[in-house]
């Protein structure tokens, strides 16, 4: 039977330097938590976490708070350099964090030039407080907008900016800065344009799907206007490049559009009134609107109708005078204010007896 006896010596060497071993190898422990637990960090250390923590608890809402956060965990990484350089003395420690520290540092530039205060040009200013920034367009937008494809032009008094069935309505849309124009149709009269107003909206919607249309009415310079002036083309461009500024757009000239039709032909119109206009409608416009239907409607020539609504009758009965030229429609009747029923407006119209309903 083979076996193999210890020899002494090597029973006193392993016995020498068990010892040895026992105090560098670091015996496990079965138990889950820790028994001897090492002393607490540098106040530097935690001073570092608290700045995490800051960092990480600032609401959203706030409208800095990606500017505070970065700049937080900036605060918080330098801490930990210092930390890990004087009191620890780790070399990955310090590395790591001087890798996050250029990072925050970065990212905390670029929000800081993007809050930049942007520079408006003066002549803009008026147009920019009174119809971009009530709709949150920030400044840097406004900037692009006017900036690229855009120029600043000036008209003399008397000036056309816009000649009936001669000018082209493809190639320009503009705001009026400075000074009045005149809007008229076949030489009547039909509204002015006041600063901060766009002068060819309705042209600019209307033939937003047709090309080489020309301009149907007359607009010239009542004053010395200045006004800001698109390509038509560009700013197409560039609006469906921009879905917000697109929709601003769409509600701006929606607006102006609206403002120039109750304003149609009124005399009483300034300045002043063409600004309440754009909170309620006056009621000199409503009758003027009102007016202009009725003057249609109890025509059989339209443009008959509408001259005579052009050379300012208030009262709608000279309307209704019978002449060789005006006969009663056979079709549609004046629409009188108030609770307007399908049945009677389109009614025909016996010529040998007049029927008169009453709502229920």
């Amino acid at each position: 039977m083979n076996f193999t006896e210890s020899s002494p010596l090597a029973e006193s060497t392993a016995i020498g330097f068990t010892p040895g071993l026992e105090s560098l190898t670091p015996v496990p422990s079965n138990e889950t938590t820790c028994e001897n637990w090492r002393e607490i960090h540098h106040l530097v250390f935690h001073v570092a976490n608290i700045c995490f923590a800051v960092g990480l608890v600032i609401p959203t809402t706030l409208h800095l708070h990606m500017i505070f956060l970065r700049g937080m965990l900036t605060i918080g990484c330098t801490l930990y350099i210092v930390w890990a350089t004087l009191y620890r003395c780790a070399l990955d420690i310090m590395i790591w964090n001087s890798v996050f520290l250029g990072i925050n540092i970065l990212h905390l530039s670029y929000l800081l030039y993007k809050k930049r205060p942007v520079k408006i040009e003066r002549e803009l200013t008026g147009i920019y407080h009174r119809l971009f920034e009530p709709l949150h367009v920030p400044p840097d937008l406004f900037r692009r907008l006017t900036g690229q494809f855009c120029m600043i032009q000036t008209l003399k008094k008397g000036q056309t900016y816009a000649a009936e069935d001669k000018t082209s309505v493809d190639d320009r849309l503009s705001i009026l800065l400075k000074g009045k124009m005149k809007v008229s149709y076949r030489g009547h009269f039909l509204h002015n344009i006041y600063p901060c107003a766009f002068i060819d909206s309705p042209e600019f919607r209307s033939t937003q799907m047709h090309k080489g249309e020309k301009f149907q009415v007359t607009i010239i310079a009542d004053d010395n206007c200045r006004f800001l002036c698109w390509s038509r083309e560009r700013l197409t461009y560039f609006l469906e490049s921009e879905p917000f500024l697109y929709e601003i757009f769409r509600y701006l000239i929606g607006k102006d559009i609206t403002n120039k039709l109750y304003s149609l032909n009124d005399p009483t119109i300034n300045d002043k009134k063409a600004k309440k206009l754009e909170h309620q409608l006056s009621l000199c416009a409503q009758i003027s609107m009102l007016e202009m239907r009725n003057s249609i409607a109890s025509s059989s020539d339209g443009e008959d109708g509408l001259h005579q609504f052009l050379r300012g009758s208030s009262s709608l009965s000279s309307l209704h005078v019978s002449s060789p030229q005006q006969r009663s429609s056979t079709k549609m009747k004046p629409i009188e204010e108030g609770v307007e029923d399908d049945d009677e407006v389109f009614e025909p119209v016996s010529p040998n007896t007049l029927k008169v309903h009453h709502l229920p």
